[in-house]
């Protein structure tokens, strides 16, 4: 800052401006309220990794400002973070921002008026770069000479200022789109901060019916506990300036895993699959979806769980933790609206089960994980590169042992029947994941007689030499191999860390009943529409304050609690969503602070939330605030 209330505005911008240079915005039209949450969290965002990161400075506070357009003066600044100030959130910042005035040229061309001698509307290199490399936030000679050669067109050493305050103009609406433009780009980041688009296409309200009442690993994530907020009462907050809000708080108790209850039945029929959750480059998770066939009426046992493919004991796959469960719905792959039958609500240590009586019909499975606990991870998880092929003395290429060990889990994975053989359906389910194709009959044929197969299908080491024959067609290049690597799940240090197996088992007593593979990912919004009525169903609604018709359905389960939010108004409502005075939980939406858009009379699923640490007690608290219009 400069002459006490008056700054040389956003002056770090203008260097980011000066470094990046120019860029044009294509985003959709939005709406006013719309608008200015994307432009805060565009603006956090722009200076922080998440929302979920604390401002801990009076300087941070700052360059979120000037990053949204605004000029703090150091008396607003002080006003804003008061002593005694240890800390202020992205909530906070929302607030600051409602109250804060965009940087004004006149005032810009008053500060500058100031340094003109002459008053001759120009100011020589000297003069600015004695005023920018001693005021403010000073830049370096260097810069200074960079917004010559941009502001003074005549080159004649002086710079006219008017101008320079309209190119500073448009560089604080470029960094604005720019953050933008960024966030939008985002697919992550814009399901985290609006919600995932696949749950906002409309539904009908009144057409949904409804459903009749009918030890694991702690991740290595910090716990979010309660907040200590010793500030100023002066500190503005969102919790206490909105008034449309509604709380919901929920303890679960520790130790919540139960085992040895519902023992599996042996006398009863029993196919099976196996089948694998996948990870998405925009967060979301997909999976194959199955056809149950019951030729009559009998009891049915259902049951879901992670697959262990650790040969040691005592030290299970890392993805044991991983929650998951099956929905089953009546109607055909192709229909995303079909009627929820029932879904696997109770758990018995890892496995997640249903047991009942079922009609003779065909039946979907829908497998399902919360997001909890199988989140993107960023790259620098994986400490090494594997080497996946090596030179024999012969010069011969051969796949290396690390590789083979996870070529072989993922032969176990697509091996959907287990019976330690691959059929041209099994093997295209494969090649559907990892190229987006698959092998026609002709092409299989040749497989077969270049491979290792029995009974017409590829066996374990067929598949390891069709992969080595990969690796020669491109003399040892392992760049396609990765490929297909990353797009089962694991890192560069072959670890599985963005994909978890599991096994769907299926008891029908004194019928035989035929379980088999039928779409991989075609199902995510006939899942969505599953998972909102098993929780419409089990949950009592309870509305908004001053918004009748937004309500909040919330669901406990043994291991989760998770939540839908209905907007039965004419118009769509911004529900902002704060968990932070929840301890040990871990929420799908990968924060704690985000907020949901939810289009005019349609359901959307807001959250599903568990424990980081189910050996210890954890708490729900939740804070859903409508998010007034400007």
């Amino acid at each position: 800052p400069c002459d006490q209330d008056c700054d040389i505005p956003l002056v770090s911008s203008y260097k980011q401006h000066i470094r990046r240079g120019p860029r044009v915005r294509l985003i959709k039209t939005i709406s006013v309220e719309e608008r200015f949450y994307m432009t805060c969290r565009a603006a956090y965002l722009s200076v922080f990794r998440s929302s979920l990161v604390n401002m801990t400075s009076k300087d941070q506070l700052c360059s979120v400002l000037q990053q949204a357009g605004k000029n703090p003066s150091q008396k607003a600044l002080d006003k804003y973070w008061p002593p005694g100030t240890n800390k202020l959130n992205f909530d906070d910042f929302c607030e600051i921002l409602k109250k804060e005035k965009a940087a004004e040229p006149d005032q810009l061309m008053r500060i500058f008026k100031k340094f003109d001698a002459n008053c001759d509307g120009y100011i020589s290199h000297d003069e600015l770069s004695r005023i920018l490399t001693s005021s403010g936030e000073k830049m370096s000679p260097k810069e200074v000479d960079e917004i010559f050669s941009l502001a003074d067109v005549n080159k004649d050493g002086k710079l006219d200022y008017a101008e320079f305050c309209r190119l500073l103009e448009s560089t604080v609406e470029q960094c604005q789109n720019a953050a933008l433009e960024k966030l939008e780009a985002d697919a992550k980041l814009k399901r985290q901060n609006f919600g995932n688009q696949m749950d906002n296409s409309p539904q009908s309200l009144e057409s949904q019916p409804e459903l009749p009442a009918s030890e694991t690993q702690p991740r290595t994530e910090p716990e979010t506990t309660q907040r200590k907020d010793s500030r100023s009462s002066s500190r503005p907050s969102s919790a206490r300036s909105r008034r449309s809000s509604l709380s919901t708080a929920i303890t679960m108790g520790a130790g919540s895993t139960k085992s040895g209850r519902l023992a599996e039945p042996k006398s009863l029929q029993v196919p099976a699959a196996l089948g694998c959750f996948y990870l998405e480059e925009d967060g979301t998770i997909v999976s194959l979806q199955y056809r149950l066939i019951i030729p009559e009426t009998t009891s049915v046992y259902l049951t879901i769980r992670p697959l262990n493919l650790s040969p040691i004991p005592d030290k299970p796959s890392p993805w044991m933790y991983v929650d998951s469960a099956l929905y089953v719905v009546m109607g055909n792959e192709t229909k995303e609206d079909s009627n929820l039958v029932c879904f696997t609500e109770l758990r018995d240590k890892e496995r997640f089960l249903w047991r009942g009586e079922r009609n003779a019909g065909s039946y979907l499975l829908l497998p399902f994980t919360t997001g909890c606990r199988l989140m993107k991870r960023t790259r620098k998880t994986a400490t090494k590169t594997a080497q996946l092929v090596n030179r024999t003395q012969s010069g011969e290429l051969e796949l290396t042992k690390e590789f083979q060990v996870a070529l072989s889990d993922i032969f176990e994975v697509i091996d959907l029947d287990g019976s330690g053989l691959l059929s041209l359906e099994e093997y295209n389910f494969f090649e559907q994941r990892t190229s987006g194709e698959k092998c026609d009959e002709d092409a299989w044929a040749i497989c077969k007689e270049n491979f290792d197969t029995r009974k017409n299908e590829l066996t374990r080491q067929g598949f390891l030499e069709l992969n080595l024959m990969e690796a020669n067609d491109r003399e040892g290049d392992p760049r396609d191999l990765w490929l297909t690597l990353e797009a089962m799940g694991y890192n560069r240090s072959l670890e599985m860390v963005e994909a978890c197996p599991f096994v769907i088992a299926v008891y029908c007593e004194d019928v035989k009943a035929t379980l088999q593979a039928v779409h991989l990912d075609s199902g995510i919004k006939m899942l969505n529409s599953a998972v909102q009525r098993s929780i419409t169903s089990k949950a009592e609604a309870r509305s908004l304050k001053g918004h009748e018709n937004v309500l909040v359905y919330t669901y406990k389960g043994e291991s989760r609690i998770s939540s839908v939010i209905a907007n039965k108004s004419n118009q769509k409502v911004t529900v902002h969503i704060n968990n932070e005075q929840s301890k040990n939980c871990a929420s799908s939406r990968g924060m704690s602070v985000f907020a949901v858009e939810v289009p005019a009379r349609t359901k959307m699923v807001c959250q599903h939330v568990m424990a980081l640490n189910e050996q210890q007690e954890w708490t729900y608290n939740c804070v859903e605030t409508i998010i007034p219009s400007l």
